[in-house]
């Protein structure tokens, strides 16, 4: 990780030498040419190496802030509809580009151990789906889904790996296909993967961590539609 943060900073020393002009606060891509390989080591700092379209042309600085100012849009309509059911969250994609990571406690989606969606999960993806998805067609989603570490019942720790890699991936499958129902397209939801126990964000010993390691993650990044209109300076 540190041999990491060394190549970043080596590649920002050098982006800056070459006159690419940096505005974080914007969505703008880290440089012209350089933008897209420095934002897949960001991407990958932040866990979101696997999150952006795979480009079929260089995105420029001035695309890449008509992105930013897009996701901006996207990010506040996620928050207005999702303000007590998840946490909102700005990120960068691995191609350097602005994206949104919706976190979704699964205490709040789900009952201990199953995957059927509570009622007020449904009216929350509802409002999601109709308010945000729906409206952003050009935003693409990728839906990941994570366990705590705890083990089942009646099961070796390397069964219990598997009930949690199985669970994770059924929770984000009930996601996924709860907004396709309410009216997301099925093109639009890009990935749907269970990881189980990997990549906690908190502290597995401690009740408060498992909670938070028990989640569902909704990723908005832009499309390669949505790339192209930026590219072509139409985009909204």
């Amino acid at each position: 990780m540190k041999n990491l943060k060394v190549i970043v900073i080596a590649l920002c020393a050098v982006l800056v030498v070459a006159g690419c002009k940096t505005k974080m606060g914007t969505g703008a891509l880290i440089g012209t040419g350089g933008g897209a390989a420095l934002g897949a080591l960001v991407g990958h700092f932040a866990g979101n190496a696997g999150v952006g379209a795979a480009l079929g042309a260089a995105v420029g600085a001035g695309a890449g802030a008509l992105i930013g100012k897009h996701m901006d849009k996207v990010k506040a309509e996620t928050e207005a509809q999702l303000a007590e059911t998840a946490t909102v969250e700005e990120v960068t994609d691995a191609n350097g580009l602005k994206a949104v990571k919706v976190t979704f406690d699964s205490g709040i989606l789900f009952a201990t151990s199953s995957s059927s969606l509570s009622s007020s999960a449904k009216s929350s993806l509802s409002k999601f789906a109709n308010n945000v998805l729906k409206k952003n067609a050009s935003v693409d989603v990728n839906v990941y889904g994570y366990t705590d570490n705890q083990g089942w019942k009646n099961s070796t720790a390397e069964q219990s790996v598997q009930k949690n890699l199985n669970l994770s991936q059924e929770r984000a499958q009930s996601v996924a296909t709860y907004l396709m129902a309410c009216g997301a397209a099925s093109d639009q939801i890009e990935t749907v993967e269970g990881l189980g126990e990997s990549n906690p964000v908190a502290d597995n010993s401690t009740e408060a961590g498992r909670e938070q390691n028990r989640r569902v993650e909704v990723y908005l990044y832009a499309s390669q539609e949505m790339i192209d209109a930026a590219n072509n300076g139409t985009l909204q």
